[in-house]
């Protein structure tokens, strides 16, 4: 009878050893993964045509030039940037002086961002009528100063024409230029 007893704990004890081998953990096999976030491009966007209605010589025009965006989609850790402008003289005709408006007497004010995305607070280059500046060389229309990773912003700038009283009748046609960089 002892025998007996002696293999049923044998017995017993081989299920044990088996049930801990099954339990054990296995071996852990580490891998390395990648992946890339890819960089997009600093674009801008403005209307390709604008009309901005009819004035009087020797009167002044303020219309809005509708929605110009920036879109940073570089995802760079500094993903500042800053907007400019410039205008081009207004002519009609032959441009001839009296069928010019100068570049000079053409003003703009970007008002604030109408809609933003991404971190980082963009910044009006002239939030208010009261700060319209002259265009006729490169002004700073907005910036985005301090921004990580893709952002956007949107505005609605207005210009301000100051037509010569010798401006002759006509269709004057000129170009407002924004970049950014």
């Amino acid at each position: 009878m002892q025998f007996r007893s002696y293999a049923l704990g044998a017995g017993t004890l081989t299920l044990v050893a088996t049930m801990i081998a099954w339990t054990s953990p296995a071996e852990a096999a580490g891998t390395t993964t990648t992946f890339t976030v890819t960089a997009g491009a600093l674009s801008i966007s403005a209307p390709a045509s604008v009309a901005l209605g009819s004035v009087a010589a020797g009167s002044s025009l303020s219309q809005s030039m509708g929605a110009v965006t920036v879109t940073d989609a570089r995802g760079a850790l500094d993903a500042s940037w800053t907007a400019s402008v410039v205008s081009s003289d207004f002519t009609t005709g032959g441009g001839t002086p009296a069928e010019t408006v100068p570049a000079g007497d053409v003003s703009y004010w970007s008002g604030l961002a109408t809609t933003t995305s991404g971190l980082g607070a963009p910044v009006p280059g002239q939030a208010t009528a009261l700060l319209a500046v002259p265009i006729a060389s490169a002004t700073t229309a907005f910036a985005h100063p301090v921004a990580v990773g893709n952002n956007s912003s949107t505005w609605s700038p207005t210009l301000v024409i100051a037509v010569p009283a010798a401006a002759v009748a006509g269709t004057y046609t000129g170009t407002v230029t924004h970049s950014v960089s």
